[in-house]
């Protein structure tokens, strides 16, 4: 009888200190991923059984966002909390570009290691690394992921279609031959590697010619920019998600006793789509379509990692994506040709690089197992968001002048409301301001499709206005109707323009 009475009381206090452990939180960036690339979401031309999991014992959020409709911008308001629009500089970046994220400023992680959190980082970093674009890639590059507030990084530079295609960890490159350096040029041509527009016989997957992925050569499939060097380095495109996955489960394993925060940024269903031999063909939608299934693969194995640790329970997972959905965007892989009447946009208009819902408007699930009951939620959140959400979560003070466009709207995104943001900034070629039910868009001189892509980008010289409540397509422009309204929008989005502090 002793013997138990002391196991209860050793079951209770372990209860006890397991309830009051800190959350892990894990958030899972997809790249270029559409609203309608998901089954949970309406697609029935793929299914994605894992992502579906999460947002079935979680909140699905309908009005979920991303600040851009393409991948830098985006990441740098995830990561500042600040409006890519205020800063230059934030537009796509070359994969020799200089960091961007100020190192003197609070950022989303900092926010987790401030309250006693580790905190990693493992895909795609794409916002650029050292002090210059002329770098040493041959040596320890900082500052970078580690000097910005992650304790742990294993990234790669930018895009897997530009070089360097290596990996870095804790700012050193992976696997460096150091009799063999790495030498980087976006400018020129360099070394002897071959290259796409010369040898496209070499080529396992076709270029479009007009979009630029005809440099430099690697693993058979032509790159942005030139590289040289480096060969025992170089990444093999089908094993990428497989490098990251381990790489976040050795994280976690390392931190199961520990709170952790993991930026975990996949690199599917972006260009190029070389998805590991167990997926090719499994979507019958080509390589993209395979590229999302591979997605929701490793989505199901952090899941499984996280019970095998004991801690799903304790662990909230937020996925999202970059920005909307683009088929044709360099490579001819199946995207189009083999599409299959499967619609990544589901009902929204434009895609990436796009002004329109779908090149901002993504999915926007946040789980946790246990605490978080299962909801579609309307309110209006942002990526944005995180860094002010979770510093009223650890009540940490923001400093002023930092993260100024970041809200915090913890209650949504624990389910406690259904009231997000009021006001929002949408970012492409132009900019947009969202308010209420009401979308306002700039005009712009812009071309009216995208050169390369062949997306509608929502360019125009007139006054745009849409009620997304009714017409979430954006296909019937109000502004002459609501002459008041346009112009009530154009002074909102003047005054939230001026806010520097």
């Amino acid at each position: 009888m002793k013997h138990v009475r002391i196991t209860f009381i050793y079951l209770l206090i372990v209860q006890f200190a397991f309830s009051q452990q800190k959350l892990n939180v894990i958030y899972i960036y997809a790249d270029d991923l559409g609203n309608g690339d998901v089954s949970y979401n309406g697609a029935t031309k793929l299914h994605t059984p894992n992502i579906d999991q999460l947002a079935s014992q979680g909140i699905i959020f309908t009005n979920g966002h991303t600040t851009s409709a393409t991948c830098t911008p985006s990441r740098y308001a995830l990561m500042t909390g600040r409006y890519p629009w205020r800063q230059e500089g934030t537009g796509i970046l070359p994969g020799d570009a200089a960091l961007i994220i100020p190192a003197n400023k609070t950022t989303l992680p900092l926010v987790f290691q401030q309250a006693g959190y580790q905190t990693g980082i493992v895909g795609k970093w794409h916002l650029g690394l050292g002090a210059v674009v002329k770098k040493n890639w041959n040596a320890t590059i900082k500052p970078g992921p580690n000097e910005v507030g992650f304790n742990f990084s294993f990234i790669f530079p930018a895009t897997a279609d530009r070089v360097p295609t290596v990996f870095i960890e804790n700012g050193n490159v992976v696997g460096l031959d150091l009799k063999d350096p790495i030498k980087v040029s976006y400018k020129e041509k360099i070394g002897d590697d071959p290259t796409g527009k010369e040898h496209p016989e070499l080529l396992k997957m076709h270029t479009d010619p007009i979009q630029g992925h005809d440099q430099t050569i690697v693993n058979n499939i032509g790159r942005i920019g030139y590289m040289t060097g480096g060969k025992t380095a170089r990444w093999t495109d089908e094993e990428l998600t497989f490098t990251f996955l381990e790489k976040a489960k050795q994280f976690m394993e390392g931190n199961k006793n520990k709170p952790f925060f993991l930026y975990y940024a996949a690199t599917e269903p972006h260009v190029p789509r070389m998805p590991a031999t167990m997926f090719k063909g499994k979507s019958g939608l080509g390589f993209r379509g395979d590229a999302i299934l591979q997605l929701d693969w490793m989505v199901g194995e952090i899941v499984s990692k996280l019970k095998a640790l004991g801690i799903e329970k304790n662990t909230m997972i937020i996925f999202s994506s970059d920005n909307g959905p683009v088929l044709n965007d360099g490579y001819i892989d199946g995207s189009i040709t083999e599409l299959n009447g499967h619609t990544p946009l589901g009902p929204l208009r434009g895609g990436k690089s796009s002004i329109f819902e779908g090149g901002n408007r993504v999915p926007f699930i946040v789980s946790w197992p246990g605490t978080i009951s299962h909801q579609v939620s309307p309110a209006l959140v942002s990526q944005i968001d995180l860094l002010a959400s979770f510093a009223s979560y650890f009540k940490f003070k923001i400093p002023n002048g930092d993260a100024i466009d970041s809200e915090n709207h913890m209650n949504a995104l624990l389910g406690k409301t259904k009231q997000g943001r009021t006001t929002y900034i949408e970012h492409a070629g132009t900019l947009a301001i969202v308010s209420g039910d009401w979308k306002y868009i700039v005009p712009a001189k812009g071309n009216a499709m995208t050169y390369a892509t062949n997306i509608e980008t929502g360019n125009a010289t007139i006054p745009q206005l849409y009620n997304l409540k009714d017409d979430i397509g954006e296909k019937n422009n109000l502004a002459n109707q609501y002459p008041d309204k346009v112009a009530a929008l154009e002074l909102l989005l003047k005054q939230i323009k001026e806010k520097n502090n």
